[in-house]
């Protein structure tokens, strides 16, 4: 059974930073890439960041780019989200996401084989 549990969220001030984490189990890690999604409520999952399998390639949304940064530890199972200089619209739940091998469409909730059940991120102003 694949569990992916997301941890570290929680409610900061602007400018504050967060580290999320997103242990993976059930599942060979080292061949899932991985993705980071957000939903606010009231709007539709929207793309965060994606990491390869390898953590050579990484992709992320303009609105976070120089800010958030993910990363992988495989021999952890675990990905990562660093994020900085969080501002209130970066206020929602953030989910991981784990795809069997590669895609091209990162940024597709559709193409993850598998979801975590997210973890609260609210920045107050």
């Amino acid at each position: 059974q694949v569990q992916l549990v997301e941890s570290g969220g929680g409610l900061v001030q602007v400018g504050d930073s967060l580290r999320l984490s997103c242990p993976a189990s059930g599942l060979t890690f080292g061949t899932f890439s991985m993705g980071w999604f957000r939903q606010a409520p009231g709007k539709e999952r929207e793309f965060v960041a994606y990491i390869s399998r390898d953590g050579g390639t990484t992709t992320y949304k303009d609105s976070v780019k120089g800010r958030f940064t993910i990363s992988r530890d495989n021999a952890k199972n675990t990905v990562y989200l660093q994020m900085n200089i969080l501002k209130p619209e970066d206020t929602a739940v953030y989910l991981c996401a784990a795809r069997k091998g590669t895609t091209i469409d990162v940024a597709s909730p559709h193409v993850y084989d598998y979801w975590g059940q997210g973890t609260q991120v609210t920045v107050s102003s």
